[in-house]
């Protein structure tokens, strides 16, 4: 007899499912480990035991065709990215983009991010009431990213517009993705002509790789792509994940205290905001082979979506999973992916946050909430869009 495909018409890409997606991740993970998609001809993977296996069987689960769910960015990105390739061509990516990201390389800029952020916190003290995703956790990546790679000034204020196109057009050929893409052909076009025109700052990351690529390592078409690889963890990932954590110290005062009793916490606060809201909803797979879940096969050819965000959340694996917890063990989160896809940038995103949270705990007692956050409407990245708070010193 055969078995009865589970299937869901739920919409993960609907207005009020993005705004308020928990319930729907919830929903889908009680009716199966793996779902049938039918609004988008693909499966789900809601569960986390699922789905971080399939982010460590790269051999079944590929990136190489592409990790969105529609085709156009799936041939546009198609083995032009760390994201988009599978070994041996990802190895090779990877280790360039990793060089400049190992945690050797990044101590090299600690000196540098402290003291920005000790700036940036004098400044929002005077303040005292401020939105703190435009003023502090975009503030702060819009300032150091566009200079490690080494990006002329002319054309950086594009540069939140261009990263957040570039996950939009990862989602379905919805009205969102359309709108996307001419921002992201605008970034492609501007990187192909500061590339060429060799406008990228000698010494920054944009200039080495430039030199890698005139070296024969790489492709110097594949340039704007791997920039983009940098570009997307290091600002809109980070933002969302230091927004978050601001929204919730706010709500938990005495996690706030803690942190400032113990400054070895803040390790562990990027970590469980990420896991708590995973800046990415998840990415596309392409099965390569017929794969069994739960004794339902999945065929070959199919496209799945492994949901970040629901694994995340899920019962099976988090004690209340909905709660945040600085002292929680966070070990296995898939908020920045998992196995040879995960987030190359993650080990920036943590050295912003602690340069960050040490300077607010030096002088800051509190975050009161000025205003409910208001989130985006967006394909992949789960964020903040807006956040009024006051703080008190």
């Amino acid at each position: 007899m055969t078995p009865t495909i589970p299937s869901t018409d739920a919409d993960l890409f609907a207005d009020d499912v993005i705004a308020d997606p928990h319930p729907t991740y919830r929903e889908l993970r009680d009716a199966g480990p793996a779902l049938w998609m039918s609004r988008y001809e693909c499966w789900v993977l809601p569960r986390y035991a699922e789905a971080f296996a399939a982010l460590r069987d790269h051999d079944s689960f590929s990136s190489g065709s592409g990790v969105a769910l529609n085709e156009v960015m799936n041939q546009a990105t198609k083995g032009g990215s760390v994201l988009c390739t599978d070994p041996p061509d990802h190895d090779l990516l990877r280790r360039i983009l990793g060089t400049r990201l190992t945690p050797r390389a990044l101590r090299g800029h600690s000196e540098d991010f402290t003291r920005r952020a000790h700036v940036l916190v004098d400044e929002l003290i005077e303040k005292g009431s401020f939105d703190a995703v435009a003023d502090f956790s975009s503030a702060f990546p819009l300032s150091v990213v566009p200079d490690l790679l080494g990006v002329p000034e002319d054309g950086r204020e594009h540069l939140l517009t261009w990263a957040s196109a570039a996950f939009q057009a990862e989602g379905p050929m919805n009205e969102r993705t359309q709108a996307s893409l001419p921002s992201l052909q605008e970034f492609l076009e501007y990187m192909s002509g500061v590339a060429g025109e060799e406008k990228l700052t000698p010494g920054s990351w944009g200039h080495q790789m430039l030199l890698e690529a005139r070296s024969g390592e790489i492709d110097e078409k594949m340039l704007p792509l791997l920039l983009l690889d940098y570009l997307g963890p290091s600002i809109d990932t980070t933002i969302s994940a230091l927004s978050t954590a601001i929204w919730q110290f706010a709500l938990h005062p005495d996690q706030w205290d803690e942190l400032r009793r113990d400054r070895s916490l803040i390790a562990n606060v990027v970590n469980e905001a990420v896991r708590l809201e995973a800046p990415i909803r998840g990415f596309a797979r392409h099965l390569t082979r017929d794969y069994d879940i739960d004794g339902v096969t999945l065929p070959a050819g199919d496209w799945v979506f492994v949901s970040y965000a629901s694994a995340n959340r899920d019962e099976r694996r988090w004690e209340d999973p909905g709660r945040f917890d600085i002292y929680r063990d966070t070990a296995g989160h898939v908020g920045f992916g998992s196995g040879i896809h995960s987030c190359v940038g993650q080990g920036l995103a943590k050295l912003e946050a602690n340069a960050l949270f040490n300077a607010l705990a030096d002088r800051v007692s509190r975050f009161e909430l000025a205003g409910e956050p208001v989130w985006n409407v967006h394909n992949i990245l789960r964020g903040i869009s807006t956040l009024p708070v006051t703080i008190h010193s």
